[in-house]
């Protein structure tokens, strides 16, 4: 793993941080190849059920470092992510100060997001003749009302973290520099609970913006097999029961 991306495990949890922070976070060549071998990382190791990605210093990420892609263009791996994200385990944002261009569309591609006090969310692009093309014109206004998120794309004036927890962006609102525990601590409610049934809940929710009720249902029927014949379909009355802890085997 890059010096420019920090990652450790908390319980089941993996922490991703950006650490740029003379950059303010922004994602080079070397943040978005830490970056994507963090998230692969989460992928394949069973004994992590959550991620959580946050920035160093006085901000989540900047965006795009347009220096060096000028230089070098934009790596492809990072494009994926942005577009259609590669996390197959939930993923939950810790944002502090800025959240701008790519690191809005960074914080879209997560499954959750916890922001602090005094946070900006923008896409600026508008200002520099460009515009988000990493898929925040998607998932923006599918998070927040349609015109809200047309004036955010078309003036490049950020939103507050304040306002942004009353439209429902961000799920839960902290104190300045409390982000990152508050998103630790949402991680370890997620990962109590089933596996399996996460990740049904995970890809029926993300997956019903986007098809009608028919579509969505078919989507659901492989689904609702899996997860209410599993192990863990049994355990959970099992544990109720018997007034303990279940015991998760993601089978």
């Amino acid at each position: 793993m890059s010096d420019e991306v920090l990652v450790e495990q908390r319980d089941s949890t993996l922490l991703i941080a950006l650490n740029r922070p003379r950059a303010r976070n922004a994602i080079d060549t070397a943040v978005s190849d830490g970056l994507l071998a963090a998230v692969e990382r989460l992928n394949r190791d069973a004994s992590l059920r959550v991620g959580v990605l946050t920035g160093t210093g006085t901000a989540f990420c900047s965006g795009m470092d347009l220096n060096a892609f000028a230089k070098t263009g934009m790596p492809d791996g990072i494009g994926h992510f942005l577009r259609d994200g590669s996390a197959e385990k939930p993923l939950i944002a810790a944002i502090e100060g800025y959240a701008l261009g790519g690191g809005l569309e960074l914080a879209l591609a997560c499954d959750l997001i916890v922001a602090a006090t005094g946070a900006k969310l923008g896409l600026p692009e508008a200002k520099v003749g460009l515009f988000a093309a990493g898929g925040g014109l998607l998932r923006l206004p599918q998070r927040i009302p349609e015109n809200v998120a047309l004036e955010m794309a078309i003036t490049g004036e950020p939103l507050s973290a304040e306002r942004g927890y009353e439209l429902g962006l961000i799920s839960r609102l902290t104190q300045q520099g409390a982000a990152a525990d508050e998103a630790l601590a949402l991680a370890e409610l997620i990962g109590r609970c089933a596996p399996l049934s996460v990740g049904a809940s995970r890809r029926l929710v993300r997956r019903r913006s986007g098809i009608g009720d028919d579509d969505f249902y078919t989507y659901q029927k492989p689904l609702l097999k899996a997860v209410f014949r599993s192990q863990d379909a049994k355990e959970g009355p099992r544990a109720f029961a018997e007034k303990r802890q279940p015991q998760w085997s993601g089978t």
